[in-house]
Parts: C-alpha cells; sequence; structure tokens
C-alpha cells in the first residue's frame, strides 16, 4: 500500500502565497548585483538607456502578439507615464549614480530598504491605510538597521555624501511611484502599462547618455549579461511582480517586503562581487530582519482583532 503525503488546503494556500514574495525579493535583489556588475562597463544614463529600451522592446513585441488592451484614454496614459517617470526612471537613475559613485550594492538596497516608513505614511494620507503603534516601532526598527550599516561607511573614501544623496533620489523614486500606482493605476495591462513605463524611462534616459556621457559602453560578456538580466528579469519581472503584489494587497503591508531585499542582496553581493560584511552590517540585518517580523506580527495581530481570529 502506497501513502502519498498531500500539503492540506490550508498549508497549500500558504505555500502559495508566499510563492510570489520570495520570488519578487530574490529577483529584485539581483539587480543590485547585477546592476554594480554592469557599471564599471557603462555610465550610469547609457546603462539606463540599454536596459529600459531593450525591456520595453520586449514587452511591445508581447502586447502586439497577444493583442494586449492599451490604455483607455489619455488620463490613463498619464497615469502610467508618471509612474514610469517616478520607478524607472529617477529611481534607476539615482541608483545606478550611487553605484556608479562607490556606494556598495548592500548599502543602496538597504537605503531603498526604507521604503516601508515612507510608503506607510503616503498610504495613510493618499490611500486611507492605517498602521498600528507596532507596526510603526518595527517600522522604525528598520530604518536602525539601515543607519547601523550605512553610518560608518559616511567619510571612508569609499562613497560621498552625493552618493549617498543619489540613493536617497532612488528612494523618493520608488516610494512615490509605488503609491501612485497604486492609487491611479489598479487596472493596468502588465504587457501594455508596461511598455509605457518603460518607453517613457527611455525617453529620458537617452538624451541624458547621449549629451552626458557620449552613450559610454564597453561591450563585454558582463555587460551583454547585465544588460539582458536588468532588462527581462528586472524591468519585466520584478517590476510586473511588484504590480501584481500591489494589486493584491495593502501598499504598506507590500513595501515591507522591501526590508528583506537589504540581507538577500548582501549576500548574493557577498558570493557574486566579494563584497565584506562587518558587525554592524551584519547588526543592521538583524534589525531589518526582525523589524519584518515584528512589523508582521503586529499586522496579523491587529487582523485578527478586526475579524475575531487568532494569528497563526
Amino acid at each position: 500500500m502506497t501513502t502519498t503525503t498531500r500539503l492540506s488546503a490550508p498549508a497549500a494556500i500558504h505555500v502559495g502565497s508566499l510563492a510570489l514574495p520570495l520570488l519578487f525579493i530574490a529577483m529584485w535583489s539581483s539587480g543590485y548585483v547585477v546592476g554594480k556588475l554592469a557599471v564599471p562597463y557603462a555610465a550610469p544614463f547609457t546603462l539606463l538607456t540599454l536596459r529600459f529600451g531593450l525591456g520595453a522592446a520586449l514587452l511591445l513585441l508581447v502586447a502586439l502578439a497577444s493583442r494586449a488592451p492599451w490604455p483607455k484614454d489619455l488620463k490613463a496614459f498619464g497615469h502610467l507615464v508618471v509612474v514610469g517617470l517616478l520607478i524607472q526612471a529617477l529611481q534607476f537613475s539615482g541608483l545606478y549614480t550611487a553605484l556608479k559613485m562607490g556606494v556598495s550594492a548592500g548599502e543602496s538596497a538597504l537605503i531603498v530598504g526604507t521604503m516601508p516608513v515612507f510608503t506607510a505614511l503616503g498610504a495613510a494620507l493618499m490611500l486611507g491605510e492605517r498602521s498600528g503603534m507596532k507596526q510603526w516601532l518595527g517600522m522604525l526598527g528598520g530604518v536602525l538597521g539601515v543607519l547601523l550599516v550605512v553610518w560608518h561607511k559616511l567619510g571612508s573614501g569609499t562613497a560621498g555624501l552625493g552618493a549617498y544623496a543619489a540613493a536617497v533620489v532612488a528612494l523618493a523614486g520608488i516610494t512615490l511611484g509605488t503609491l501612485y500606482q497604486k492609487k491611479y493605476c489598479a487596472t493596468m495591462d502588465l504587457r501594455t502599462g508596461g511598455f509605457v513605463q518603460l518607453a517613457v524611462a527611455t525617453l529620458v534616459a537617452l538624451p541624458l547618455s547621449l549629451g552626458l556621457e557620449g552613450f559610454d559602453v564597453r561591450w563585454t560578456p558582463t555587460m551583454i549579461f547585465a544588460s539582458g538580466w536588468l532588462s527581462i528579469v528586472n524591468s519585466i519581472g520584478a517590476s510586473s511582480l511588484l504590480f501584481v503584489l500591489m494589486r493584491k494587497g495593502e501598499a504598506s503591508k507590500v513595501a515591507s517586503l522591501f526590508y528583506l531585499i537589504p540581507g538577500v542582496t548582501v549576500l548574493m553581493a557577498f558570493a557574486v562581487l566579494g563584497e565584506t560584511l562587518n558587525a554592524l552590517t551584519l547588526a543592521g540585518f538583524v534589525a531589518t530582519g526582525g523589524a519584518v517580523w515584528f512589523c508582521t506580527r503586529a499586522r496579523q495581530a491587529r487582523t485578527a482583532k478586526k475579524t475575531g481570529c487568532s494569528p497563526v
């Protein structure tokens, strides 16, 4: 007699609900590492032009082949343009500039990893979402983790204040763009909506690349790999997953995933780039990881109180 072990329905649902967030974390984290691999071979805006342009071309082909629906009016089109300017153009212009100026992949991920705090503030103002005191304490713990990692680097000669300011620009782009997309683009088609966003970002990056950098790129195997990865896995895959997760849940809840990205990024950077770990960095990871756990438990407890169910 053969016995087959199967997941119970609740367990299967739980595993399924974790799959997309875990995949998103891995894909988004890889972008910091691959971006750091690419910046020695291409100036920031040139790299962005290649990333956005290839991604836009691929999505256009998919949209046309599958006869995907386009924005129904100019207003819907305009909302997609704004999201493209914020999430794609502004965020990654700041990020790649920071990487080029010496900020490590892990540090960049940690700075952008403070996004949950600012997203929660914005979600309360723009979307009417509310966070409890325990969630705010957890989010502040995440910020403390970021400070532990970044503070000792300032003035060390590896990157100046301008480089970290560029990373803060990236943080502003992803935070504002995520909130705007949640509010105004909740029904967009991933194929045509993604194309519009990447096409707009390409139109921003291309003239800056030509005017400021002379489209400075050296084609090496690493550069070719990085361009393809950033375009397909990050610009299309990770960005699409972020939108799907935003559509399925609250903005502040989805944003809390960004607390986990720094730890995953640094592990990837340690393995691929040889970036070192030290006591403060590890303390920062512990603080941010604890912040995710604390925020999650606080949110579960808050939901259970409303529904009368005990948190699992």
